[in-house]
């Protein structure tokens, strides 16, 4: 048996696809280290190491190798670890198709949904590090925080409204994967985890728990993503911008 290459994953603790990527390390029994990069200052670290354009998290250093995001970090440690599977026979086609629609598809709405959230509740902010909710000064910092995370993954009131109206979609279509059997299986694959993940952030907004409670996303988001600091109290989203149960 060949010995395990030294594997470093680089991210940032509110990161889900940075989650999903430790979560699949744990999967394949790979040791590794895992290091923080600095809020506001990451993507100059991660170009730094990962090369101009990946300045997003997460990446993986592999020996002296890199490489960059959860798609090719998934592939990569199939790579070096065929067992067990992420992309199981006989439908690796199948969830390779499903991890590429929940990082280009589903994933962006784990960082705006939580951040607008965000901007109506900042006191909030302080239970994503696991503490309580931030007392007045601490907010005026959450609000100056929040504001600068609005303009650092351009949200707006306009792309909010857009993306919870085309949320139920994207949980039906979550659920047809499920019912197809591409997901929700015994074992996590890559796009348990690249959908999952996304889930699990966006279960902390108390407003969207009516579209996501008993919902298979739901399910397979709290089986491989159980422990998720932070929530959002329901009524921050303005009334009517989040979509009725059907």
């Amino acid at each position: 048996m060949s010995e395990q290459p030294t594997i470093v994953l680089h991210g940032l603790p509110p990161s889900h696809p940075t989650r999903a990527a430790e979560v699949a390390l744990g999967v394949k029994g790979l040791e590794f280290e895992r290091v923080e990069m600095d809020m506001g200052g990451h993507n100059e670290q991660m170009e730094a190491i990962y090369g101009e354009g990946n300045g997003t998290v997460p990446g993986m250093l592999v020996g002296e190798e890199a490489v960059h995001g959860s798609r090719a970090i998934f592939a990569r440690l199939e790579e070096i670890a065929p067992e067990p599977p992420l992309f199981p026979e006989p439908i690796a086609d199948a969830v390779r198709e499903a991890d590429r629609w929940g990082d280009e598809e589903l994933q962006d709405l784990g960082r705006s949904l939580p951040w607008g959230a965000l901007h109506f509740r900042p006191e909030a902010l302080g239970t994503f590090g696991g503490g309580e909710t931030l007392d007045p000064a601490g907010t005026d910092f959450a609000i100056r925080f929040v504001r600068a995370t609005w303009k650092y993954h351009g949200i707006s009131a306009e792309l909010l409204a857009e993306h919870l109206a085309g949320l139920p979609a994207k949980l039906d279509h979550v659920a047809e994967l499920a019912a197809e059997g591409i997901i929700g299986g015994e074992e996590p694959n890559a796009a348990d985890l690249q959908i999952g993940s996304t889930i699990r952030v966006l279960l902390t907004i108390g407003d969207l728990e009516p579209l996501l409670t008993g919902s298979a996303g739901e399910r397979i988001a709290l089986r491989w993503f159980p422990d998720y600091a932070g929530h959002v109290p329901a009524g921050a989203f303005p009334a009517g911008w989040v979509p009725a149960t059907r």
